[in-house]
């Protein structure tokens, strides 16, 4: 087992921490996706029933320095008004993305981490939660970044001694006032 070296002057100290918290190629693909989204949700409340469909729409943007990219998802769900936010990074320490999901139907902190193609335009991230529902699970996400407009996520669930299944897709949509500011 190696050992670390034990640093005790403090600039070197400072030093580290500066290097691992200077924002990086990954931060600045996360930038690339602030702005305004409009949200298309198709949900599987189990394997025999059909999806429910949903709108919705996201802001999404970089905050504490362009450390983190920020998204706040609003819209319904099952008939409800629904509002969930995310933060996402990538941890240049660990080489791994990681994000926290909040939202208005739980009370629970959901911690995600995972890595990135090689192109670094799908992030796969996994979740261990107790799920009020299903118990003991491991929550799996895929999030395809298309370009510059359009991001597609997929969510999946595994209750502990289970098959995997897929709980919900959503497609992104960079909403078209932007896409022609852009051009």
């Amino acid at each position: 087992m190696a050992t670390r070296k034990k640093i005790v002057d403090m600039q070197e100290i400072m030093e580290i921490y500066r290097k691992a918290g200077a924002p990086g190629e990954p931060h600045k693909a996360l930038a690339r996706l602030a702005g305004t989204w409009e949200t298309r949700s198709r949900g599987w409340m189990g394997p025999d029933r059909p999806p429910v469909e949903s709108t919705g729409t996201c802001e999404q943007q970089m905050v504490l320095d362009g450390h983190y990219l920020q998204q706040t998802y609003s819209g319904d769900m099952m008939g409800q008004p629904f509002t969930g936010i995310s933060l996402l990074g990538y941890d240049n320490h660990t080489k791994k993305y990681q994000s926290i999901w909040i939202d208005t139907m739980s009370t629970g902190v959901y911690f995600f981490e995972g890595t990135a193609s090689r192109d670094g335009r799908t992030i796969m991230q996994e979740s261990r939660y107790d799920d009020p529902v299903h118990g003991p699970s491991v929550w799996r996400t895929v999030t395809r970044i298309n370009g510059d407009n359009t991001i597609e996520f997929e969510m999946f669930l595994t209750p502990k001694g289970e098959q995997e299944i897929k709980m919900m897709e959503m497609t992104i949509t960079r909403k078209a006032e932007e896409v022609l500011q852009a051009a």
